[in-house]
């Protein structure tokens, strides 16, 4: 009965630690006026609620965001959107991740580039993904602060 109890309280107190990171990130954005700023908060979840500890692999995942950013600008700035295009980036992004050692950065930067290159947009390619590196970047440093100060429970 007790294990239960204390499963219970470790997963309410999951839920707030989750909560707060979200809020937080979503707020700031918010604050300071990212265009999508729903993406700070995902970001922060996806962070807060990794099973790796956050420290282990942040700078990875701030890499891979900017690397998948970069990308993503180049490619729909100078290429035009196909399916073959985007199948060519996405391997290319996981070549690059692996030859700079990032593999860890891979799935960011996939993700990113493809939230670049997929999502219609009415802003140049260079302006979206420099606001989604801000975005992301954004969630995953309140998520990364807040581990900090906020352990999750062994």
């Amino acid at each position: 009965m007790a294990n239960a109890h204390k499963l219970k309280i470790d997963t309410l107190l999951d839920a707030a630690r989750t909560t707060i990171a979200a809020v937080a990130s979503l707020v700031l954005a918010r604050l300071l006026q990212l265009p999508e700023s729903y993406w700070a908060a995902i970001s922060a979840i996806v962070i807060i609620e990794s099973t790796i500890d956050p420290r282990a692999v942040s700078w990875q995942r701030f890499a891979g965001t900017a690397l998948g950013a970069a990308l993503g600008a180049l490619v729909a700035t100078f290429l035009p959107s196909s399916i073959a295009v985007y199948a060519v980036t996405i391997f290319l992004c996981g070549a690059l991740c692996a030859l700079l050692r990032l593999r860890t950065a891979y799935r960011f930067a996939a993700i990113t580039l493809s939230i670049v290159l997929l999502v219609a947009h009415q802003r140049p390619a260079w302006i979206v993904a420099s606001n989604r590196f801000a975005e992301v970047s954004l969630g995953i440093a309140v998520a990364l602060g807040l581990s900090e100060l906020w352990p999750r429970r062994a």
